[in-house]
């Protein structure tokens, strides 16, 4: 493969070409290299990759946020010198990523100081204003990149990584929507570049021949009226002037409106524009965003689109991702799915990074699987993603272990959740968990219903209640009515619905229903290549024909905002596929009855009758206990975990489960 191959960049000779990029872990509080950091990235290295990027590694004291690696001053030198020989010691190379923030720094997190920038414009990522930076402000920041790169060459990193993507600062003096300068540093795209480059003509100098420079660029800011690929190819091209060893390949601000990061993004979906920089330079080119598999990985470099793969998240879900691929067990590798629940959510919510589908992300230390002291017989009753993830954490311990869904398929209500074709990636959460256990010698036995009886027969040492959760009985009449469905039914594809459609309740599983029943008989993607190809229609036309189908949908929800119960990162995603569906919302609206024609409904003090052909009902999630509370009395080792035990997200019941089978 040719994944596998070396490649030189700069000074250095890269053992293979799968590179962790830099994330905001949160993983150090105070800034220091910390056990918890170092057994993190310790597990990748030994798990196969080349090169590592730690960071974003804040290089002054007006940028950062709490829990990144600090590369502020020269007290943080010792703790990366640890980290990076612990690096080494495994068998990877590093960098550190060089990060200023600029205008997309928080106040309340450097001190109460005023963020800089190029210029004073407000950042709606922030709700700030900064300060425009001085000359003085602007010689202060570039010798800072040059001192953090000579810290970084101090502590025994291999590389650094100049940040120069996603809205910060070196972006922020790029563009024209934030770069309003009229002196030597604004106005032309020339002058506009300028403080990039001197920061690279100062990390450069200060990284000294043995250190590669590496420049983590958006390929597009995907933000109107700002660069697009040719004028980042263009910086590109002067940054191979001054030095440069390297171009990391990303797209967009945090303000973009272009998703960057959810399961939305097809997989490869950026890989175009390095693509477009690799036209422009003969430097080694990144690409980065949604490549979770080593077969697309091995298809963009065979096909020259790029030299290097940028694996982030899909490092978070498996440390082994390239060891598997190399040995040629792919189909062991446990994929990022791109959902977002433990990485992002939990980075803007201050938290420290997890992973769905990877429970010890960042626990590394504590939640080894290790030998049980006996090997018990367990019958696991339930194959949703906390029944199979129990089982094969128990199967790996050394017990004997049998898996009972009562449908034909595993997967639970995570099938519901991937009813949408954009969420699809879910089901590849299942298919990875259920190859696991099945490997690890768990029985999977599907279309069979437990009952007490069989439970009596079978003489299990431990059983574990996996059975889910049930829609929330309607709190109001009519629900019993021929046309009133449940969502979940919906989704499954087991009722058919009408052309005017009444969703009560906005949460998770009504948006996703809104969508589900938006996108009948709306363009596929297929038609519209096709027909955007052959130009059958103008691209307004088409834009409006592949956003929508041909139902009228209306929402109802109690409360101010739909979407609440979805992470902070997917939800505005989810929110802004309704506005495209143009399904029509009603908020602060409470369901008071469901009539033979429709919905009576309650705003403020109106009331009004709604009509619908189909009335959906996606209003919660209930316990499914029924099992549970039969058999409890009856056998001496009885466990309930996942929505059997409290409904919650997938997160919440994949870490419950595995937490709960370390201890049996």
């Amino acid at each position: 493969m040719k994944l596998f191959t070396q490649i030189k960049v700069g000074p250095l000779t890269l053992k293979n070409r799968v590179v962790m990029p830099a994330m905001h872990l949160g993983y150090t509080p105070d800034g220091q290299v910390n056990d918890k950091l170092t057994d993190f990235y310790v597990e990748r290295a030994a798990g196969g990759v080349g090169l590592i990027i730690v960071g974003g590694c804040p290089i002054d004291d007006i940028s950062g946020l709490p829990g990144m690696v600090m590369l502020r001053d020269d007290s943080f030198i010792p703790g990366l010198t640890r980290l990076t020989r612990a690096i080494h010691d495994h068998g990877a190379l590093t960098a550190a990523q060089l990060y200023q923030a600029g205008r997309y720094a928080h106040s309340f997190t450097i001190g109460g100081k005023q963020p800089i920038s190029a210029s004073a414009v407000r950042s709606k990522f922030t709700g700030e204003v900064p300060r425009e930076m001085t000359r003085e402000d602007i010689t202060w920041v570039t010798n800072s990149f040059a001192q953090a790169a000579r810290r970084a060459r101090q502590a025994g990193f291999d590389a650094v990584e100049i940040l120069a993507s996603a809205g910060y600062l070196i972006s922020q003096f790029l563009s024209p929507l934030t770069n309003q300068r009229t002196d030597e540093y604004g106005g032309s795209f020339e002058n506009r570049m300028r403080f990039g480059l001197e920061v690279a003509d100062a990390v450069r100098e200060a990284a000294g021949p043995d250190l590669a420079v590496l420049v983590r660029l958006a390929g597009n800011d995907f933000m109107p009226g700002s660069l697009g690929n040719a004028e980042s190819a263009q910086f590109a091209a002067a940054l191979e002037t001054r030095g440069v060893d390297c171009f990391n390949i990303t797209g967009g601000w945090h303000e973009t409106r272009v998703p960057q990061l959810p399961m939305n993004l097809p997989r490869g979906g950026y890989v175009y524009l390095a693509q477009g920089i690799k036209a422009a330079t003969r430097l080694p080119v990144m690409a980065c965003n949604r490549i979770n598999s080593p077969e697309l990985a091995e298809r963009i470099l065979r096909e020259g689109r790029a030299d290097l793969v940028g694996v982030a998240r899909g490092l978070i879900a498996d440390p082994e991702w390239p060891n598997k691929a190399l040995e040629n067990r792919q189909e062991q590798i446990t994929h990022c799915i791109a959902c977002n629940q433990g990485c992002f959510d939990h980075v803007f919510t201050l938290q420290p990074v997890g992973c769905l589908v990877n429970p010890r992300a960042g626990l590394e230390a504590s939640t080894r699987i290790t030998p049980a002291e006996s090997a018990k017989k367990i019958m696991v009753i339930g194959g949703g993603p906390a029944g199979l993830t129990f089982a094969r954490v128990a199967a790996l311990r050394g017990h004997h272990v049998a898996l009972y869904e009562k449908d034909e398929q595993v997967g639970g209500q995570i099938h519901l959740a991937s009813a949408l074709r954009e969420r699809a990636e879910f089901m590849t959460m299942i298919k990875d968990i259920e190859t696991q256990a099945r490997e690890a010698g768990v029985l999977v036995v599907c279309g069979r219903e437990v009952d007490q009886r069989f439970i009596d027969r079978e003489k299990p040492d431990v059983v574990v209640v996996a059975t889910g959760g049930k829609p929330l009985p309607a709190p109001f009449p009519g629900s019993d009515l021929g046309h009133a469905v449940q969502a979940w039914d919906v989704l499954g594809d087991r009722v058919k619905t009408g052309r005017d459609v009444v969703i009560i309740g906005g949460g998770a599983v009504g948006c996703e229903t809104a969508l589900h029943l938006a996108a009948v008989g709306a363009l596929t993607p297929e038609e519209l290549h096709f027909l955007f190809l052959n130009q059958a229609e103008t691209p307004e036309t088409l834009f409006r024909l592949a956003s929508r189908g041909y139902k009228n949908i209306t929402m109802v929800e109690m409360t101010g905002r739909i979407g609440s119960d979805i992470g902070q990162t997917t939800g505005w995603v989810i929110r802004q596929d309704i506005k495209r569906a143009e399904i029509n919302l009603m908020t602060k609206t409470k369901a008071l009855e469901i009539t033979r024609d429709g919905v009576l409904v309650e705003k403020g003090d109106e009331k009004a009758n709604l009509k619908a052909d189909t009335v959906v009902m996606a209003i919660g999630t209930q316990a499914d206990t029924a099992l549970y509370e039969a058999i409890k009395d009856r056998h001496p080792h009885v466990l309930l975990i996942g929505d059997a035990q409290k409904p919650a997200k997938a997160y919440e019941a994949v870490h419950s489960a595995f937490a709960a089978a370390l201890t049996v």
